[in-house]
């Protein structure tokens, strides 16, 4: 199966770079290139790629309002690309939905396989990162988390699980591990999880989890 991909960025040599990185890849096609928000957004409706690896701060429409009209409308998948100095952005993008964030520094392997697993919709979440961006939000002058969505009280005990391990950032892989089941059980509670909660991503079930403190303590 081929993955198509369009690459949004308003910087043409990083467009370049990507594409030149996602062609070596005998399972990815790259369909397109966007040199901001809206025109990803209109090649993406026009195209249907798989994943759009969207950079966020762009001209005109940004990838965070891109993302929510992709992913909202079920376009396709969203892939982020962000830099350690833009935490507030990449929060705002897995509230839009996107299905994970890397960085701009990613080496070449990593990133095809991390088209790989959002199109797959396993999502990707850089642990480290998403450990770093939390810190940062929960050290913000906010006055409350949000209030928990009715859905979590229908979890199940092993849902519950489940859903702290995508707060921890951890891949379908890594919880049947965790958890000593199936990945296609990992699967399937994933879905029941994003459903009761009302959820569009694995990633944004990440972030609730994180904001009501549902992570186990490992210390």
């Amino acid at each position: 199966m081929t993955i198509k991909v369009l690459v949004a960025d308003d910087h043409g040599a990083v467009r370049a770079g990507l594409v030149l990185i996602l062609s070596g890849a005998e399972d990815i096609e790259v369909v397109g290139e966007a040199a901001d928000g809206a025109t990803a957004v209109r090649m993406a409706r026009a195209l249907r790629p798989d994943v759009v690896l969207m950079d966020v701060r762009m001209p005109g429409t940004d990838g965070i309002e891109a993302t929510r009209q992709l992913v909202g409308d079920g376009v396709c998948e969203v892939l982020v690309l962000t830099t350690f100095d833009l935490d507030d952005y990449v929060y705002a993008a897995m509230r839009a939905g996107a299905g994970g964030f890397l960085l701009k520094s990613v080496e070449a392997p990593r990133l095809v396989e991390a088209i790989r697993q959002v199109a797959a919709g396993d999502g990707v979440l850089e642990p480290r990162v998403t450990r770093r961006m939390m810190a940062a939000f929960a050290a913000a002058a906010t006055p409350a988390p949000p209030p928990p969505p009715a859905g979590l009280d229908e979890l199940t005990e092993r849902e519950h699980e489940v859903l702290a391990c995508l707060g921890e950032g951890l891949s379908n892989a890594q919880i049947a591990r965790r958890l000593y089941i199936g990945e296609t059980t990992v699967k399937t509670h994933v879905s029941r999880v994003l459903t009761k909660l009302d959820l569009r991503s694995r990633v944004q079930a990440a972030i609730l989890a994180q904001e009501h403190g549902l992570l186990p303590d490992h210390r």
